[in-house]
């Protein structure tokens, strides 16, 4: 399953290639530096699920990710003793946590899941504890743990885009904490400002300064030309080892009669292209097709041309050199077939209401359909146009259209590359803008591309809006009742099978337990609103149950409600984080629950009775439960479990299990 992105991920990075992903490093990274550190050499080449590792050592990438893995059970039973002050609350979140088949699952490959998941355990428990020190502000511990926070919230930054939700989680309680402050009046506001000042530095500066580092060792160590080029600028490959651009020297600003490439900014965008195929019978005019090719290709070479006189002249090296500038009205002649780049207001191929993009003319003659206004981003008429760094974007003259790419593949008469056509709707996307690649003039001098390369903060910046541009699927609803799962390795008898499901009990019992405690915190809620006299062990269990409970539930709405509003292909595997909230909150819920209903008998020796009996019950059934589901984590072999024989096929309780 997903070893083969993640643990071909960490091999690229002990072979320092460069690659994309749509995740920030922090993850990969790691995986990388524990395969390099326990003898792994980078050489395996990740193709599909069910390769053979033989002689390889992964040992050391696997044994990471099972490590952090491990370390949720510590976290969530720490931070439940510190909510709740029971340890039979904690020991319960615990077994919860040992005990599930979907955790053990997601725990032991090369992931990023048990180390996004590592962090987002270490901000909350390191928050709670923090919150434990509000006593003694400015302490020792306290400043440690306000530290921790700030650090794990980069680390699950750091892994995926999704540790921004445990960044609202500690912002809110960063929020709710100071407003309590600004509320008690024995505070000055110096001191106040202290406590704001500090948060910020922890919170906010330490975190920041954290990722943005991650991000440099990530570009540092990423120096090679590898399968991620593509999706970046031309500016950015030109300092990757290896690529075409790596340490060439060209013109540094457009002239007329200079021959260029042009590459579409969208990610894939490709290098405007024609050749000499026309565009089929009754797809527009039958003129010459244009399209985006994602590869260096002759045919990608244009000539760049005076709207109203030829370039003959300017191909005398004793004519005087004339640059391109912001405004200028141009002709873009293909070198390989000498036809101009066109438009007209016949209908694109596959973009409806877009007009079609042709190669027109004779010898570079043509008609007034080949004129192109060239603009650059941001710039006033008459600057000059610099390669690589410079956006243009080209409008028709006649129709005001603007060239693009559409991303969209054509059929095989278009040798399947991407569709151009010219766009009558100006919003500025990327798929409209185009950067100028290779540029060769005899007649100007030759300058390294080290002075146009990138700065950090404009790296960092390309690199985030490409992993936020891209992104059989699940949905959230089906996630909490453990509807479907996901294979993760092996389809047939013969294969050794790994499917990843939670287990069962364990999953509707925490699904109950969500209703349980709403209803237990309206009943809650209403008695103390209505004044209802309770004892100290009540108002204790109250409080637990109110601010502690509340917390986790907050924690569960942020990590899965957000999930519904998104459009990117959603997976089984994105859950996880909010069922450890939910595993927390059931070892709270039913450690009052019990508590309470113990209160109201007496002796003493019935009411513990009741209470032990109740957390033993709970105890042995999640263990025979996971008695009954172990393979699915350990793996399955022989008959698949629609078959009578099989020794799972009792356990297929619902008909989209797929085990």
């Amino acid at each position: 399953w997903d070893e083969t992105h993640f643990g071909k991920m960490g091999s690229y990075y002990i072979n320092r290639t460069f690659f994309f992903d749509v995740h920030p490093p922090l993850g990969k990274m790691l995986i990388g530096l524990a395969g390099y550190l326990s003898g792994y050499d980078g050489t395996f080449p990740f193709q599909k699920p069910g390769d053979r590792y033989e002689q390889h050592n992964y040992m050391g990438m696997r044994g990471f990710c099972a490590f952090l893995g491990s370390c949720l059970v510590p976290f969530a039973y720490l931070t439940v003793l510190e909510l709740s002050k029971s340890l039979p609350a904690a020991l319960l979140t615990a077994f919860i946590l040992i005990f599930d088949t979907g955790c053990i699952t997601l725990s032991q490959y090369i992931l990023l899941d048990p180390i996004l998941m590592f962090f987002l355990m270490g901000a909350v428990l390191s928050m709670v504890k923090c919150n434990s020190c509000a006593d003694r502000p400015f302490s020792a511990s306290w400043w440690f743990w306000l530290s921790l926070t700030g650090v794990n919230l980069a680390g699950a930054m750091g892994v995926k885009f999704v540790g921004l939700f445990v960044v609202l989680l500690v912002g809110l309680n960063t929020i709710y904490d100071l407003w309590d402050l600004l509320g008690n009046l024995s505070l000055s506001l110096v001191m106040f400002g202290k406590h704001l000042m500090a948060r910020v530095l922890c919170l906010i500066v330490l975190p920041l300064a954290l990722y943005t580092a991650m991000f440099a060792v990530h570009f540092a160590v990423l120096n090679k030309s590898g399968p991620g080029d593509g999706f970046f600028s031309s500016a950015f490959q030109s300092q990757l080892i290896g690529n075409n651009l790596h340490n060439v020297s060209i013109p540094e600003h457009l002239a007329y009669g200079s021959v260029i490439t042009m590459k579409n900014l969208r990610m894939a965008g490709g290098y405007l292209h024609s050749h000499w195929h026309l565009y089929p019978e009754g797809v527009g005019a039958r003129q010459q097709q244009v399209t985006a090719y994602l590869h260096k290709d002759l045919n990608n070479l244009w000539i760049i041309k005076k709207h109203d006189s030829d370039t003959a002249d300017l191909s005398d090296p004793l004519s005087p050199v004339e640059f391109v500038r912001h405004g200028d009205i141009i002709r873009l002649e293909h070198k390989e077939t000498s036809r101009n780049l066109h438009s007209h207001q016949h209908e694109a191929p596959l973009t409806r209401k877009h007009f079609q993009v042709t190669g027109y003319g004779i010898n570079g003659t043509g008609d007034s359909n080949d004129f192109w206004r060239i603009e650059v981003v941001g710039r006033k008429t008459g600057k000059l146009i610099k390669v690589l760094r410079s956006q243009i974007r080209l409008i028709h003259v006649a129709t005001g259209c603007i060239l693009g790419s559409s991303g969209k593949t054509l059929p095989k008469w278009g040798w399947e590359q991407v569709e151009v056509t010219c766009t009558p709707y100006l919003k500025e996307t990327p798929n409209s803008l185009w950067n100028f690649e290779d540029h060769i003039n005899p007649k100007l001098p030759n300058i390294s591309l080290d002075v146009l390369k990138p700065s950090f903060a404009e790296i960092l910046l390309e690199s985030h809006m490409v992993m936020i541009r891209v992104g059989f699927t699940s949905k959230p609803w089906h996630w909490p009742i453990n509807y479907q799962g996901l294979r993760f390795s092996g389809v047939n008898e013969t294969d050794y099978r790994v499917y990843l499901l939670g287990n069962p009990v364990i999953w509707w019992l925490n699904l109950v337990t969500m209703g349980l405690y709403l209803l237990i915190t309206v009943c809650t809620a209403v008695a103390l609103k209505r004044g209802v006299q309770l004892t100290y062990e009540l108002k204790e269990l109250s409080r637990v149950v109110l601010r502690g409970g509340g917390q986790i539930t907050l924690g569960w709405l942020l990590h899965y409600l957000p999930f519904f509003m998104m459009g990117r292909v959603l997976y089984f595997h994105h859950y996880f984080p909010a069922m450890l909230f939910s595993s927390m909150l059931t070892g709270i819920t039913w450690d009052s629950l019990l508590k309470f209903c113990a209160g109201f008998l007496s002796p003493s020796t019935t009411a513990r009775k009741v209470y032990g009996g109740g957390f033993l019950a709970l105890v042995l059934l999640i263990l025979y439960s996971f008695y009954l589901f172990h393979p699915l984590s350990y793996g399955m072999i022989g008959p698949m479990a629609s078959d009578p024989s099989s020794p799972m096929a009792g356990l297929r309780w619902m008909d989209s299990w797929e085990f």
